[in-house]
């Protein structure tokens, strides 16, 4: 199984809207709005004889961050890995960020200690809202990015989840396999 750590995103209409300067162009594919969430951990893939251990372990990582449910603003673009070479389009957090983090420290502690590698980049809350498959109309996102700032709304948060991705011809689905309420 291929499994990550995620909380929801539930401004479908506003990341509609977030995502529409990209859909035109040439090179960028859009993430189905259904489908766009924040990933605390990336775990890859996992043998299923482990998932208990990591359902145990989300659970006490949630215990240990001490957050309960809170709003999230989102808002802002973004680029991975830079600017100047984007595979990524994401959007951001105005306001809960220090409920993420502490949620992904805690996160992280938990899955390292199940020999989990560690992150090998520093947290940024954000979203994928969209992907570069090839720099064509690069300038054209780079003047997206630069001169609009969306504002996605607040969403509530009130789970974190072990969630699954297939990979299909068609993209990557996600399923929900253990829920931990906040």
């Amino acid at each position: 199984m291929r499994l990550f750590v995620s909380i929801d995103l539930d401004t479908i209409d506003e990341l509609r809207a977030a995502q529409a300067p990209f859909e035109a162009l040439s090179g960028v594919r859009t993430v189905e709005p259904e489908q766009v969430h924040f990933t605390l951990k990336f775990l890859g893939a996992v043998e299923e004889q482990r998932v208990d251990a990591l359902e145990t372990a989300l659970s006490g990582a949630v215990d240990d961050a001490g957050v309960g449910e809170f709003d999230m603003d989102v808002g802002g673009y973004g680029a991975f890995p830079s600017h100047d070479y984007i595979s990524v389009v994401w959007v951001g957090v105005r306001d809960g960020g220090e409920q993420l983090h502490r949620l992904h420290d805690a996160i992280e502690r938990r899955t390292v200690d199940l020999g989990f590698e560690p992150s090998d980049h520093s947290f940024t809350p954000h979203a994928t809202i969209a992907r570069m498959d090839h720099a064509e109309e690069k300038a054209r996102v780079q003047t997206v990015l630069d001169e609009r700032d969306p504002d996605l709304g607040s969403t509530g948060v009130s789970a974190v989840h072990l969630t699954e991705s297939t990979l299909t011809p068609e993209g990557s689905e996600y399923r929900a396999v253990h829920t931990v309420g906040l």
